[in-house]
């Protein structure tokens, strides 16, 4: 069973760019695919050499309402992210650090542990299939052989019936992710939300990937602005067009500030 974001009909006709931020807003941003470029496996991404201090001066100008969500664990994401000592989630919202610091990481969920020996068995057999383990969750990488994505995905659902559905399947660009129920990127913003340094704010999404639709769905219902990042069908309103859009319209929000 795969378990998807509530989203509306997917926006297709011309996207117009997104409008600056303002000082008002809180902006929560992904990472792989929006502030750095998808490379072939999650470890060859190279970050460019000013992208933390650019992160931790937006969110100065935001009074701490910036928050990078990430499906690459928080302690991945941390370490290439060093310089910048915002908020952040990783695991798609399972494990978050607040703007103040304060980590929020629950114990992996030992059904993870039941569905490893299928997933590891699948791995050995396929050529071009790399095998993640995120501790919260599992993914599994088929970037290298995009042919066998329903491969992949009958694999995952065949691991979320043997763990008697205590796990879900994420899809996502070339991955499926095996997870506990319940959290979504969706999720991680309304729980940022209620936090003092985004209270009260104008939800602000930047994504690229069908798993930051939910986040796009948060933000189009409490009238927030949503923006996707290159190509394909998305609910959000705006587009920019690669992650050297995303950085350049962070920048105009700084020099506009």
């Amino acid at each position: 069973m795969v378990e998807e974001p509530l989203v509306t009909a997917p926006i297709t006709a011309a996207v117009p760019q997104p409008p600056l931020l303002a000082r008002g807003d809180a902006l929560f941003i992904d990472f792989d695919g929006t502030l750095v470029e998808i490379a072939a496996t999650p470890d060859r991404i190279e970050v460019a050499a000013g992208l933390p201090a650019l992160l931790q001066r937006v969110a100065g100008r935001l009074d701490g309402a910036l928050a990078v969500i990430s499906g690459r664990p928080l302690a991945d994401l941390t370490r290439r992210l060093a310089g910048y000592a915002g908020a952040a989630a990783g695991n798609h919202g399972l494990e978050r650090r607040s703007a103040t610091g304060v980590v929020d990481r629950p114990r992996a969920d030992p059904t993870l542990e039941l569905v490893w020996p299928v997933i590891r068995q699948f791995a050995a057999l396929t050529p071009g299939v790399t095998i993640e383990d995120k501790v919260l969750a599992i993914a599994i990488h088929y970037r290298g052989r995009p042919e066998l994505a329903d491969t992949c995905r009958r694999v995952a659902e065949r691991a979320v019936l043997l763990s008697e559905n205590q796990l879900m399947m994420l899809a996502g660009k070339m991955v499926v992710e095996l997870r506990p129920r319940g959290t979504d990127k969706g999720h991680a913003v309304q729980t940022f939300l209620t936090e003092p340094e985004f209270q009260g704010k104008r939800p602000v999404f930047v994504g690229d990937d069908w798993t930051d639709e939910a986040g796009f769905a948060v933000a189009n219902r409490l009238n927030g602005i949503a923006i996707h990042v290159g190509d394909g069908e998305s609910i959000a309103r705006y587009r920019l067009d690669n992650v050297a859009a995303v950085i350049q319209w962070l920048a105009a929000f700084l020099a506009a500030t």
